[in-house]
């Protein structure tokens, strides 16, 4: 029998308002897929990096997560891009995007409380990390992976997995 429940936080839909929300923040910006993968992860766990309080509760295996992301992230981007809430371009930078046209009026008219906070933790990120350069983006986020292979080897650990 096939599961029909819905995968909460995670289809299109809803990574697509969270591309939207960074986006908007970053305006004029623009950022590429490989960066909007790991804000879109970073945005929803604003407390791993000193920030407000993450928006959804910590995730085993957290590098995993960013691996299952990039295809989701991609299919966001698509749907946004048919209201006019994602612009694509290709420069000299490769395929980047940034925010369309109706992004900062399809924004205003969401009031749900969750979406509030949403919004305001890409304003926070955009901030903290918008401007830094890739290679100071790889470098955090390379941090970060170091930490979850950690992690995983502690998990290993734990499972009785090595010997």
């Amino acid at each position: 029998m096939t599961d029909s429940r819905p995968a909460t936080f995670n289809g299109p839909l809803e990574a697509g308002v969270r591309a939207v929300a960074i986006l908007a923040a970053a305006y004029p910006r623009s950022f590429d897929l490989q960066r909007l993968v790991a804000m879109d992860y970073l945005l929803v766990h604003t407390g791993d990096i000193g920030g407000p309080a993450s928006l959804h509760p910590p995730t085993p295996l957290q590098s995993a997560a960013l691996l299952v992301r990039r295809k989701l992230v991609e299919q966001a981007l698509l749907l946004m891009m048919t209201r006019d809430l994602v612009t694509r371009k290709t420069d000299n930078d490769g395929i980047m995007y940034g925010a369309g046209e109706n992004a900062a009026p399809f924004l205003d008219g969401l009031e749900a409380e969750y979406l509030v906070a949403l919004r305001e933790r890409a304003e926070w990120l955009v901030h903290r990390l918008g401007n830094l350069t890739e290679h100071a983006f790889r470098g955090l986020m390379r941090q970060f992976f170091d930490h979850w292979v950690e992690e995983f080897q502690s998990i290993e650990k734990s499972l009785g997995s090595e010997q």
